[in-house]
């Protein structure tokens, strides 16, 4: 099985179900033993760059880092908080570390399970998954696709303008004022770019009679399978095992609300 050939929107509510889950508990063990499951099943089953999933996956490590440091040092202190240590101000509790990991682990495990999902799918047949199988209306969903398909063109419009800049002797901006007018250089010539290529887009579909309609034959067609399906027990069942087993191990708490 790849995941590469998972039904896209099943997947993507498995993703979405596992998340939602997940936020029901505040507990360390639960959202470790979830991380450890998808970057798995990511890695064996997904055919990911390691290289370009910590690329994706350290941002959040770093934003896991800020919320423990401040969790643990900046505790909600309660009567009968065990302290381990304090210095002035800041105060370093037995259940403010354990709130803090929690948190920590609760970003990461949320993160991982989004990379997974971003790495093994692909935008367009996501859009037409959910035009087949959730009946999103077609005019929206062509309408992504083409602003999906429009990104690079811009990419390379942007450039050519640089080039075309440096060429004619324009200098680098360096002042605000500097700034702000180079930005109206650049964005006016890629606004009125951007409207031509929409209109010619629009005229191009019209030919071919597109006209929006939900009750269409589709070129390309996404199925679901029982592989899906299995994939979506194994996803929820992963998430209920390991909030099982912070139960066993004496970890599992609700989360109410407060840090």
């Amino acid at each position: 099985m790849s995941l590469h050939e998972v039904n896209p929107s099943i997947k993507a509510f498995a993703i979405v179900t596992s998340i939602l889950i997940l936020s029901v508990f505040f507990d360390p063990i639960t959202p470790l033993l979830t991380i450890l499951w998808s970057v798995t099943l990511t890695f064996l089953f997904g055919h990911v760059s390691f290289k370009k999933w910590l690329l994706l996956f350290a941002p959040f490590l770093f934003i896991a880092f800020i919320y423990v440091w401040s969790t643990m040092l900046f505790p909600r202190l309660q009567e009968g908080d065990h302290v381990i240590w304090q210095w002035g101000f800041l105060t370093l509790t037995g259940e403010g570390f354990r709130r803090g990991v929690s948190l920590g682990l609760r970003v990461l495990s949320f993160a991982a399970l989004s990379i997974m999902f971003t790495l093994t799918t692909k935008p367009t047949d996501f859009l037409l998954s959910l035009m087949q199988q959730c009946k999103l209306p077609p005019k929206l969903a062509y309408g992504i696709i083409a602003g999906y398909r429009f990104l690079p063109l811009i990419k390379e419009e942007f450039q050519t303008l640089q080039n075309a800049h440096r060429v004619r002797g324009v200098t680098r901006a360096r002042t605000i004022p500097e700034k702000i007018q180079q930005l109206k250089r650049y964005v006016i010539p890629l606004l009125a770019g951007a409207i031509r290529k929409a209109e010619r887009t629009a005229l191009a579909m019209e030919s071919k009679g597109f006209t929006g309609e939900k009750k269409r034959i589709f070129y390309r067609v996404i199925p679901v399978s029982y592989i899906d399906w299995l994939f979506f027990i194994l996803m929820i069942g992963a998430v209920v095992l390991s909030a099982f087993i912070s139960w066993k191990l004496g970890y599992l708490q609700f989360y109410n609300g407060e840090l």
